[in-house]
């Protein structure tokens, strides 16, 4: 599989949540974990696809390292979600639609790019911008 077919899992993914944001985890070119923004229905404001994966894995691996892994998410992480990938070790974050083209269909944002989040951290995690980023904005639209 290619980035375009997993991300293509984190837009299915994005549309079974309260809001239009999906994320994907991969290893090895293999899908490990998938979740969506559930920020409503459990009344968790910290619910997001990202975190949710991110529980969903390190639960599942006993693990709080996710060193090696691969996430891919809608929407750009906010700090909140750049944070948990940066505190678990992620080693790549690939995201669609970015918090600008978030912000210009007016999604509510903290306008800060994951990539200010992880300068000023202790890690040094990849970031691929824009991997069907028009599919990710229609999402919002």
């Amino acid at each position: 599989m290619n980035p375009e077919n997993f991300m293509r899992l984190a837009l299915e993914e994005a549309k079974k949540g309260d809001a239009p944001y999906g994320a994907v985890i991969v290893k090895n070119n293999q899908v490990v974990a998938l979740a969506h923004n559930t920020v409503k229905r459990d009344n968790d404001p910290s619910a997001h696809a990202e975190i949710n994966v991110i529980r969903r894995l390190t639960a599942q691996l006993q693990n709080p390292s996710l060193e090696g892994y691969t996430i891919y998410t809608t929407g750009e992480p906010c700090p909140m979600c750049a944070s948990a990938c940066i505190w678990t070790g992620i080693s790549e974050i690939v995201y669609g639609a970015s918090v600008k083209d978030l912000v210009s269909v007016n999604q509510s944002q903290i306008h800060i790019s994951c990539e200010e989040v992880i300068v000023k951290s202790f890690r040094k995690i990849k970031v691929t911008r824009g991997v069907l980023r028009e599919e990710c904005i229609k999402l919002f639209k």
